[in-house]
């Protein structure tokens, strides 16, 4: 209720000004202390054990300033980044847009951040043994003339300060990047990311668009199994436009929220068809509810992660998911949330 109060005031503000603003009031609050994991919905994923499922996906905290208090809210893990070797500035402003009619956000950010450098020292100084899950997702330079050897930086600089590393090769907002979800490039970029892991066993997930071909699906989930890749994070926002009722809806960039619902799921369901239970998967775009946390896990999704709706529903969302889960798995039968895991597969 009192996010729904001020919600107005947010609104008011260009996005990008809210967002900015939400991040200095949470580096403002004391770190919450850690809440208990809850026996039916911690499991281990990739090695990594999460005491809950819902996730704050990548693209909130890009510099690493507030992953670290997020599981005061609920959450049972936080990504940060995403993060490029060097500092860069993004694209130019304006390129963050609320579509409140369809409960949706367009963002053309570019990978706007101060370099991974500079975070790694801010994460070093806050990881700790048995603190918050926290992941980070890296990506290349936007003038990279190689960009496989900006991931390999990615992955020598921030692997040892996660518990999971994300390699985000989905952004719709650097031009080109997508190319690397074509096969011959995905083996060779994952080829140089498991190698430059070495002993490092951090676990290395993928991030893919929602805008596959089937046969781009059984390409990708090939790759992964080939290289070892730890979990595939399905997905990043989309560059299709379903129809939308905003004023800004002829915006620029990747869309992410509510009408990323059914293509972010479909996708879920072809990658879990391919994959069966070869991988863990975890699902992202769209999710608001319990209910449609429920779909994902039930589809094949580990963990999910949610982002935009938090724009729309507020910080109290992961409690209320967390809650609504473990009505649904009551309600079904499940003592435990890997039990609900791809049963409508």
């Amino acid at each position: 209720m009192f996010y729904h109060l001020i919600r107005p005031l947010f609104f008011s503000m260009d996005a990008e000004r809210a967002h900015n603003l939400s991040i200095a009031l949470l580096r403002m609050m004391p770190t919450p202390a850690a809440k208990k994991a809850d026996p039916m919905l911690a499991q281990t994923v990739a090695g990594v054990r999460f005491p809950n499922p819902v996730g704050l996906a990548a693209g909130y905290d890009k510099e690493g300033l507030v992953a670290h208090k997020m599981h005061g809210f609920g959450f049972g893990f936080a990504e940060l980044g995403t993060l490029t070797p060097l500092p860069q500035p993004g694209n130019p402003q304006p390129r963050l847009f609320r579509l409140a009619q369809d409960r949706a956000v367009i963002n053309r950010m570019g990978f706007n951040n101060g370099g991974q450098a500079a975070a790694a020292e801010r994460v070093a100084k806050r990881r700790r043994a048995g603190g918050p899950v926290i992941g980070i997702n890296i990506g290349a330079n936007k003038d990279a003339t190689d960009r496989i050897a900006d991931y390999v930086t990615g992955v020598m600089c921030m692997a040892p300060l996660a518990d999971y590393l994300t390699v985000n090769i989905s952004s719709p907002n650097t031009p080109g990047l997508r190319a690397l979800q074509d096969r011959a490039a995905l083996d060779q970029l994952l080829g140089a990311v498991m190698a430059a892991r070495g002993t490092d066993r951090t676990p290395i997930f993928l991030k893919v668009a929602p805008d596959l071909e089937q046969a781009d699906v059984e390409d990708i989930a090939a790759a992964c199994l080939d290289h070892g890749v730890d979990a595939l994070i399905i997905s990043n926002t989309t560059i299709s436009r379903p129809e939308l009722r905003s004023h800004d809806a002829d915006e620029s960039g990747g869309l992410s929220g509510a009408p990323l619902t059914d293509l972010s799921l479909q996708r879920l369901r072809d990658f879990r068809r391919v994959l069966g239970k070869r991988l863990p998967l975890i699902g992202v775009g769209g999710i608001a509810t319990a209910e449609q946390a429920y779909a994902r896990l039930r589809a094949g999704a580990s963990l999910i992660q949610i982002y935009s709706a938090l724009v729309y529903e507020g910080p109290t969302l992961p409690r209320r998911i967390n809650s609504g889960l473990k009505a649904l798995l009551a309600r079904d039968g499940f003592a435990h949330v890997s039990d609900a895991v791809g049963v409508d597969a």
